[in-house]
């Protein structure tokens, strides 16, 4: 047993005596969740016990501890039981007892990491206080019961504890959070670098840890010699990190001097190539940029490519487009992007795919352009490994591939992006490294983005977050050795990402106004300050001093070079300076002035008054001693697949594959709504089974209306891959556009992007031939079928000692169409006919390009004039995979044609489409080579001749097979449940009329539903002000409250929106907003609103959370809350959840339900990670009585339920939504603003409540 020592009791006791003397003032508390409650706890020790075999666990505690300092004992013990906890389901207490647990140990951050429970608490606590923020440092700690060897503790440490974010804390407590940073004032000046010989060169680098090889620090060393200086060593880091692989893409820009192929097809592609650039005049050398670039360049000089946007920014891909908003057709832009995170995900994949989707948001967002869905792709080994197979110096497959699943939806359901399609391949190879590629949509009006290049005197306004030590350690960080002790001042930060400062960039970019103002906008990645601001100007001389920083001791290396996160610069002219920096405040960011364009082209870089960095931009733009290599392509492999055997035994061995096996479990926890313009759910049909195959998404456009909608898709196969790159390649592009074509889209302005994705190369000929026979495979199909890549990302890193990541080249296809034209894949009906159009393939097993696009023009028309009704192109699991898809969502059985072979069922059919055809229209069917493939039936299976196929029992295998790892059919507590029914034909109505009522929407860090929230309210005839909280500073926090106040004391309706309240912490929804609401200037104006002039409050989702944690429902006031009051937990799948759910209205009592009658039922948009509503027994009766419980979670015979199909959180009683007693405050957490024509194809179901209408006619 764990027993304290007597010197560190005697210490605790003298802490405690100086604290009661007031001397010390640094605050404990330690918070449990109860029993009952603690999900985190018991899934944990379900792993330990599990995965890590050790059974001797019998008991595991996890306390959280927060120590905070800077605040008065009042103030503390206030925000105990409204910040720190929630009584309702936590246990907060000053001490905690060790002695009970066999085993205790702390876990904390490592120094200079992003906290958002710490960043969090200590914001909720200023909101509380309107004065200066309290230092807040947290940690959890386990306690652990059970006969546990020292191998066992260390194993379990090692599985809770990842070294690159975080550490062992001391149980000790803190007498200061205060840290000393020694403040550096120089960098170092390289002294002798320029006398240095090859051996002394090469030992530098080594030293250093350069990204370079010998020849560019060789070249370096030139350019210094010239110079007639050494240089300093920040401009050695700079240097490294603008020539990097990364940034300049060194890799796919090496000079290829030779290539012998053994390969005749990627030969002839080859000679093709070289045809092409000769036909064009290239006279650049041959490298693989130019081969993936140059299909692009040859359709642009046929004419074709006229609506691409180009410009000398470096952004997204952009396209011009027509956008039909309320019948008028405007002119916007199109952007898209796709981002790799794939060696930070492998080492810390939280950070590493939070910063994936991040990094992708930001470059079309530096378009100025609004980034509104987005799609992830993932690669990863097989996660149902045993964790004991885990190669040494990896983390588990199994952690890698849920940590970064919660990273990547975090942040992307924080930042409010739709995701509508999240899919992992799954392949042996990524065990050398992970897969974390993200892909965002955006768009803006076209008169919104001004580009212009930036003139001597311009100045560069650096916005968004503060600068660590992000991913780099600079000069300090990275060039020693480090103790305990120096890591607290100087150690490197992972990324993290801090969503709600990103979203607040997106804000403000979506004003016309602040857009209008930015000549030319770069975001923050690799090489921070360096680069960001660097590329955005030939002349420039940045101020390192001005650089808004997280901490003190930070060098000039690390300021120059720092990538945190959530950053902008942008060129304003000089007399635009003033108003930008106004409307950035307005938005709740900082914006500081840090360097000036200069007509010199040199790039300069002072720091405490000296020149740091003064590098000419001629010499930067040479991106290093120039590469050579030579190739080998050998020939390929067998790609096709191997032949079935028996229809049964290969059906069912489909369902289970990784590769095809539903992905419910991981795509569920992606908010796919947000935003109020999902066309397609990522899952179709009554039953939301059938996966989508495109993300459709209509154009966001703030206030009006529009039906011109983007979609985007994939294609990539590794098990072609690894065969032969070339074929991959080729196939990628074809199955891409195909999924664009199944969804309804037209061949018409089609524009690719591409992920490619490879072995590390070295200098070995062979391996160089992988990505080069890739690059030539996309070329290929490019050409031939017309369509170009205009952007696309390589990473060539993917080698772990003698493992390689399978040849990838991911191919996305983006376009936009009318809404009207968008089908989905689900089977719609029994008894039609399903046909297989397939293209004609040549001797290589590649669709022929004029064949392919006859098809697309084919099943374009028929699917426009409604012959086609559901559609899926066959990808890895052929014709047999769209069958079984197609079939799952309306659960409609298919018999196969008995003259269709196995090999038509199974193998691959790139290019083909699998199409439902209505039966009256049978004879409208056009296009040749088409195959009969069978019937929809009402036989709930699948059948080929005498062989049957349950749809129950393969659907079993096909959720179950990664149920362990991404749960979605979980067993549910066995709650009470009642069917509560009231009705009323009398209800309120306001006596003071009001023809269009003023609706005040708070928008706190963390929200990100007010766009919806103003628009549902706007269509139903009020007025919307969005008000953004300022918590820039204590003045800022107090003038917020005041003028809330006031615009409270205008206004007849207060809608809390959605979102995530300061990212749901401290553990814990919705403390962000009642933090404000209850400060007095606040809860007096909303008590007068509500109690003498008959005004209403709605809260949805983060917005209901609010309002019961406040009290205002279910009592209609603000209260100081209890043990004994109502709360919203932790869903009971203890995820976040997103999908369409069934409502029962159960009370139309409150005036928000004016429009809806008892026992309607309503679909609606869930999102949310505590949606779980929790009573007493008594309340909860108490509350139906009352007409108070207005809503319930049906299934589809509209009975309540405990069913985690249907009741997505575990209410009690199923409870969705309730109100005061007198039903003018309502919460609920589906998103009734979600809403709108043209949305949830593929979902049937009654979509609009009516309640913004009634509450509008509350007042009429």
């Amino acid at each position: 047993m764990i027993t304290p020592t007597t010197e560190k009791i005697s210490a605790r006791k003298h802490l405690q005596h100086l604290k009661d003397k007031g001397e010390i003032m640094v605050y404990r508390i330690y918070v449990e969740k109860k029993r009952e409650f603690a999900h985190e706890a018991a899934s944990l020790k379900s792993e330990i016990v599990k995965l890590l075999q050790i059974d001797g666990l019998e008991e595991l505690r996890i306390v959280n501890r927060y120590d905070v300092e800077n605040l008065d004992k009042s103030l503390f013990d206030y925000a105990v039981g409204t910040v720190f906890s929630e009584p309702q389901v936590d246990i907060a207490s000053e001490t905690l007892d060790f002695s009970i647990a066999d085993h205790v140990f702390a876990v904390e951050y490592l120094p200079g990491q992003f906290d958002q429970r710490a960043n969090s608490a200590a914001e909720c606590i200023q909101i509380i206080s309107k004065g200066e923020r309290p230092t807040v440092r947290t940690a959890k700690v386990y306690m652990l019961k059970g006969s546990l060897s020292a191998e066992q503790l260390s194993e379990i440490k090692k599985y809770v504890i990842n070294p690159v974010e975080a550490r062992e804390a001391t149980l000790e407590e803190f007498d200061t959070l205060k840290v000393d940073y020694e403040i550096p004032t120089e960098v170092a000046v390289l002294d002798g670098f320029n006398q240095m010989n090859e051996e002394q060169l090469a030992a530098f680098l080594a030293e250093y840890g350069l990204a370079m090889d010998l020849a560019d620090l060789k070249f370096c060393q030139d350019y210094f010699r010239k110079e007639d200086r050494d240089p300093t060593i920040t401009e050695i880091k700079v240097i490294d990190t603008y020539w990097s692989d990364h940034c300049r893409h060194t890799t796919f820009n090496t000079t290829i001097d030779s290539v012998k192929f053994e390969d005749p097809a990627v030969q002839a592609t080859y000679e093709d190539y070289i045809k092409t650039r000769q036909e064009l005049g290239r006279t650049k050398p041959v490298n693989l940029m130019d081969i993936g670039t140059i299909a692009a360049k040859y359709l642009k000089s046929k004419g074709e490519l006229s609506k691409l946007d180009e410009s000398e920014e470096i952004n997204a891909c952009t396209v011009k487009i027509d956008v039909n908003v309320d019948g008028e057709i405007q002119q916007w832009l199109l952007l898209f992007k796709n981002e790799t995170h794939n060696h930070p995900t492998e080492i810390e994949p939280f950070g590493g795919a939070a910063t994936c989707v991040g990094g992708a948001i930001r470059d079309p967002l530096s378009g100025r352009s609004y980034v509104y869905s987005a799609m992830r792709v993932t690669g990863a080994a097989d996660p149902l490994k045993p964790v004991s197979e885990t190669l040494k110096g990896k983390l588990p497959q199994r952690k890698i591939v849920t940590t970064a699943a919660n990273g990547y939806s975090s942040y992307g359901n924080q930042i409010g992006l739709a995701t509508g399609q999240v899919d992992e391949i799954y392949h042996d190879g990524y065990v050398a490294k992970r897969m974390e590629i993200g892909a965002v949509i955006a768009a803006a009006p076209a008169e919104n983005v001004r580009r212009e290049r930036p003139i001597d005197s311009d100045i560069v306004i650096l916005l968004g977050g503060r600068t660590g030590r992000d991913g780099c350690g600079g000069a300090t960080g990275s060039s020693k050795s480090h103790t305990l002790e120096s890591l607290e001042s100087c150690g490197a930060e992972v990324q993290k990402g801090n969503a709600p400062e990103e979203r607040k960039l997106q804000r403000l970019f979506r004003n016309p106004e602040a857009s209008k103002l930015i000549k030319r906008c770069n975001d923050f990645g690799a090489g921070g300050v360096s680069v960001a601001i660097g590329e955005l100007a030939d002349g420039l001389e940045i101020n390192l001093n001005a650089v808004p920083k997280k901490y003190d001791g930070l060098d000039g290396t690390e300021l120059a070079i720092s990538e945190s996160q959530e950053r902008m610069a942008v060129v304003v002219a000089k007399e635009d300076v003033e108003r930008f920096c106004q409307l950035a405040e307005s938005e709740n960011l900082e914006a500081t002035v840090v360097a000036e364009v200069k007509e010199n082209p040199y790039l300069k870089i002072f720091w405490n008054g000296k020149a740091i960095v003064n590098i000419s931009r001629e010499f930067l733009d040479t991106n290093g001693a120039e590469k050579h290599i030579d190739i080998e392509i050998p020939k390929h492999g067998d790609f096709a697949k191997k032949a079935a055997e028996n229809f049964t035994d290969e059906y069912l061995a489909l369902a289970g594959d990784l590769n095809v096996c539903s992905k419910r479990g991981l795509s569920e926890r992606f908010d796919s709504t947000i935003g109020a313009g999902t066309v397609l759910m990522p899952f179709g049909g009554i039953r939301q089974r059938t996966p989508n195959q495109a993300m459709v998404n209509l154009i966001a456009v703030e206030k009006e209306h529009t039906s011109t909608c983007s979609l985007m898709s994939w294609g990539y196969n590794p098990f072609i891959a690894e065969k032969s790159p070339y074929h991959s390649a080729y196939l990628a592009v074809v199955e891409s556009v195909s999924k664009l074509i199944a969804a309804g889209a037209s061949f018409e302005d089609v524009y690719l992007s591409f992920q490619e994705y490879f072995e590390k190369p070295m200098r070995d000929p062979k391996r160089w031939g992988k990505p080069m026979a890739a690059v030539l495979g996309a070329f290929k199909a490019q050409k031939e079928l017309g369509v170009a890549a205009i952007g696309g990302k390589d990473s060539m890193s993917g080698t772990f000692e003698d493992i390689d990541v399978p040849p990838t080249l991911v191919s996305f296809a983006v376009t936009t169409d009318d809404v009207t034209n968008i089908i989905s894949p689900e089977f719609k009906e029994v008894d039609n006919n399903v046909f297989m159009f397939t293209p004609e393939y040549d001797e290589e097993g590649l669709p022929k390009a004029e064949s392919l696009k006859a098809i697309y023009k084919a099943i374009h028309q028929m699917i426009k004039d409604g012959t086609i009704i559901s559609a899926y192109t066959p990808g890895y699991g052929g014709a047999a995979e769209a069958v079984l898809k197609m079939s799952m969502g309306n659960e409609i059985g298919f018999a196969y044609s008995e003259d269709v072979d196995l090999e038509k069922i199974f193998g691959y059919a790139y290019g083909a489409f699998v199409v439902e055809v209505s039966s009256e229209a049978i004879d409208n069917i056009i296009g040749a080579d088409i195959i009969d493939l069978g019937k929809t039936t009402a036989e709930k299976a699948i059948v080929r001749g005498d062989e049957r196929i349950d749809l129950a029992g393969i659907e079993k295998i096909y959720e179950d097979k990664l149920e362990p790892i991404y749960s979605c059919n979980i067993e549910t507590a066995d709650n009470k449940l009642e069917t509560f029914r009231y009705e009323t034909s009398e209800r309120l109505h306001a006596k003071v009329r009001v023809e269009k009522p003023k609706v005040l929407i708070p928008v706190f860090p963390g929200n990100n539903c007010e766009y919806d929230s103003a628009k549902a309210f706007r269509d139903a005839g009020a007025e919307p002000e969005i008000f953004v909280i300022n918590n820039l500073s204590a003045e800022a926090v107090a003038k917020s409250v005041e003028d809330f106040a006031a615009k409270v004391r205008e206004s007849q309706i207060i809608f809390i929106p959605g979102g995530f309240s300061g990212g749901d912490e401290p553990d814990g929804s919705g403390k962000f907003i009642t933090a404000f609401f209850r400060n007095q200037e606040v809860k007096e104006a909303v008590t007068d609103l509500l109690d003498h002039r008959e005004g209403l409050m709605v809260g949805i989702c983060n917005g209901f959370q609010a309002l019961i944690k406040l009290g205002l429902v279910p009592y209609g006031k603000i209260m100081d809350i209890d043990e004994t009051f109502p709360t919203l937990t932790f869903n009971e799948i203890g995820r976040h959840q997103s999908k369409l759910v069934r409502t029962r209205i159960a009370s139309n009592k409150s005036p928000w339900l004016a429009n809806a009658k008892p026992d309607e039922i309503y679909t609606v948009p869930i999102s949310h990670g505590e949606g779980r509503f929790i009573a007493s027994e008594e309340l909860i009766q108490e509350l139906a009585e009352n007409g108070q419980i207005t809503t319930q979670y049906v299934d589809f015979d509209g009975k309540v339920t405990s069913d985690i199909q249907f009741n997505p959180n575990g209410s009690y009683y199923a409870i969705e939504g309730i109100t005061s007693p007198d039903g003018r405050v309502f919460g609920k957490m589906g998103h009734a603003e979600r809403t709108g024509a043209g949305l949830y194809k593929n979902v049937p179901g009654d979509f609009d409540i009516g309640m913004f209408k009634a509450a509008v006619e509350y007042f009429k």
